[in-house]
């Protein structure tokens, strides 16, 4: 009878096992079959895109064996987005064995009541090259601004350009906060010269003056040499020789390698 308990007792612990197994399995959408860097399970991108995205990240996996995945699902099932990222970056073995070198951006778009999520999960050999300050700045500064546009491809092609240049090595990840500084700095003036604009319109309007440098036929000369100087340092060449395009591998993406994640990353939403 004892022994009859026992049995039982094992029959139900191994039953609670195997479903605790597969419900945790159904949680994340399983590896691509044939194996794809770029899995967008929502619609979210056109065939055309995904195509893009595809050929560049599986020629840069061809050059460097580092693996950049793109994961786009409609639900985080009730995760964190920073933990469904590692989470499946393990399950699906990103990067190769031993080396640790991959990275997953995850995707959760916006649905009815429910705001878009992005995060970023880099394996172990990554976090040196890319760690969390810039993973951060990368939701910050190149996906998050232009998925708030709806530009979700824009968005995903210069963040894996930006991480592909780190991960190569064409500048460091202090290089890349300093860069982002500067930038931040020459984009300062062109809104206190807005501000200053706005100003002396309001005045001008108020007064019901004719100032010789206000037409209403347009912007004063000064300012719009400084709109003009301003836009030029704001958007030009960010980062001269790398540029987004990327050619395709010549035999397609070949798999995952059985890469680690170590909890590396950062996250934003919109």
């Amino acid at each position: 009878m004892k022994n009859r308990f026992l049995l039982n007792g094992l029959v139900i612990l191994l039953f609670l096992v195997t479903g605790s197994v597969n419900i945790y399995s159904q949680d994340f959408p399983e590896k691509p079959v044939p194996p794809r860097l770029v899995n967008d399970f929502t619609g979210l991108l056109s065939a055309g895109e995904v195509n893009s995205l595809e050929r560049k990240l599986v020629s840069f996996n061809d050059s460097t064996s580092t693996q950049i995945a793109i994961v786009i699902v409609k639900d985080l099932n009730g995760y964190a987005k920073a933990d469904y990222a590692q989470r499946l970056g393990e399950k699906w073995g990103i990067g190769q064995k031993g080396l640790n070198n991959g990275l997953l951006i995850l995707i959760k778009p916006t649905s009815q009541g429910s705001k878009g999520e992005v995060a970023i999960a880099t394996g172990y050999g990554l976090e040196g090259a890319v760690p969390d300050l810039i993973c951060a700045q990368i939701v910050d500064n190149d996906i998050l601004p232009a998925f708030r546009r709806s530009d979700y491809y824009g968005g995903l092609d210069k963040a894996t350009t930006t991480i592909m240049a780190l991960a190569r090595g064409e500048y460091t990840a202090e290089e890349y906060g300093k860069k982002n500084k500067k930038s931040a700095a020459k984009a300062a003036p062109f809104g206190i010269i807005i501000i200053i604009f706005i100003i002396i319109m309001f005045l001008s309007n108020s007064g019901k003056s004719n100032h010789s440098n206000i037409s209403r036929s347009g912007l004063p000369f000064w300012l719009l040499l400084g709109m003009m100087n301003s836009g030029r340092n704001s958007h030009s060449g960010s980062w001269g020789g790398f540029s987004g395009g990327g050619g395709g591998g010549s035999g397609g993406f070949g798999g995952f390698g059985g890469g680690s994640f170590g909890g590396g990353g950062a996250g934003g939403s919109w």
